[in-house]
């Protein structure tokens, strides 16, 4: 029974206020934070686990009135409003005790990489970023670009760049894959429609002291900026090129005029990249049940087509499809995909821990 499930959140949430008032605890800073921390991520849980056992005892008194000649009508109409309440608070409960995931409050790094269709997967790579940057403003996030690779076409080989809002993580964790585009390019005469792709990679930002690196594990070079960058472009070595050893990763940064901002951001990225690596060797070892619960994988798998002549953006996922691709991406509507997305994942969640 759901009641037997609740009465744990109950029992912690209680010992937790004890704790908390007791000398010893209040004279350790660190455990006192991690107390209270816990404590108010299981407080919505517990304030509706009271109301739910609160309305199934209120169901059984009324019940019980029902043969009373003066009290069972009422009782009868009472029993109508909490047979409603029930099965909602039930719904609500369920959502409430879904596992959360510790990044789903994090900032992230997008990486969007042109793929198959070279410039025409590069022109993608903007237009998608223009549509996550209106994304990002309809949700107050801040975006700041960490590293860019123009091409000669227009449009970018590749882009890095940083959201910071709330429960950013939470929302774009699903856009890591191959999102696949099909138009007619501007340079295409016979009006024949094209295929190309783009690959999104999403990585939680990760503070210094949560990834150690070696500095014996980095090989970091310095050369000189290419490409839009002002006056210093050509003239300093301000361009940082960082290769991570072990894993052969390579991380590149010249937007900013100074060499030390460049590495600072480079640093960055590495330690979101290497962050990403442990947890999807994390999810590989906790098994592949794990790994569709929490609605990330393998970034070569194909998870989005966006077809322009017919204005469809199709989810292959979860075998969504939408006629409205130029306002999903003009005006930044992702939420009309995504949110589709997060109902699915949690739906499997609940299946999942048999809530």
């Amino acid at each position: 029974m759901l009641k037997d499930k609740l009465q744990p959140f109950i029992a912690r949430f209680e010992e937790i206020t004890n704790l908390l008032m007791s000398p010893d605890i209040s004279s350790n800073i660190k455990r006192m934070t991690s107390l209270s921390k816990e404590q108010s991520n299981i407080e919505p849980i517990v304030e509706k686990a009271k109301e739910y056992i609160k309305v199934l005892n209120d169901i059984e008194e009324n019940r019980l009135m029902l043969d009373d000649p003066e009290l069972g009508d009422l009782a009868k109409e009472e029993l109508k409003e909490l047979d409603l309440k029930k099965p909602q608070l039930e719904e609500e409960i369920k959502f409430l005790m879904i596992p959360k995931d510790p990044n789903d409050d994090r900032n992230i790094y997008l990486e969007l990489r042109a793929g198959t269709g070279g410039d025409e997967a590069a022109l993608f790579v903007a237009d998608l970023f223009r549509g996550y940057l209106r994304y990002a403003e309809n949700n107050d996030w801040k975006v700041e670009i960490m590293s860019s690779s123009d091409s000669e076409a227009g449009g970018y080989k590749e882009l890095v760049f940083l959201v910071k809002g709330d429960h950013v993580y939470s929302k774009l964790k699903f856009e890591g894959g191959t999102h696949r585009v099909q138009r007619v390019p501007a340079t295409e005469s016979q009006g024949r429609v094209h295929t190309s792709a783009i690959t999104v990679a999403v990585m939680p930002e990760v503070d210094d002291v949560e990834v150690e690196i070696s500095e014996s594990d980095l090989k970091i070079d310095v050369m000189r900026a290419s490409g839009n960058g002002g006056q210093s472009v050509n003239t300093t070595d301000s361009a940082v090129r960082i290769t991570h050893i072990p894993s052969g990763i390579v991380v590149t940064n010249q937007d900013q005029k100074s060499q030390h901002k460049n590495k600072e951001r480079a640093m960055k990225v590495l330690k979101a990249k290497l962050y990403e690596i442990e947890m999807e060797k994390k999810m590989e070892a906790e098994g592949a049940n794990r790994k569709e619960q929490v609605g990330t994988g393998d970034r070569s798998g194909r998870i989005r087509t966006y077809n322009f002549p017919q204005n469809r953006i199709s989810d292959h996922r979860i075998n969504l499809t939408l006629y409205r691709l130029d306002s999903i991406l003009e005006d930044g509507l992702f939420d009309e995909v995504i949110d589709p997305l997060i109902a699915d994942h949690q739906s499997k969640l609940i299946e999942a821990n048999g809530l």
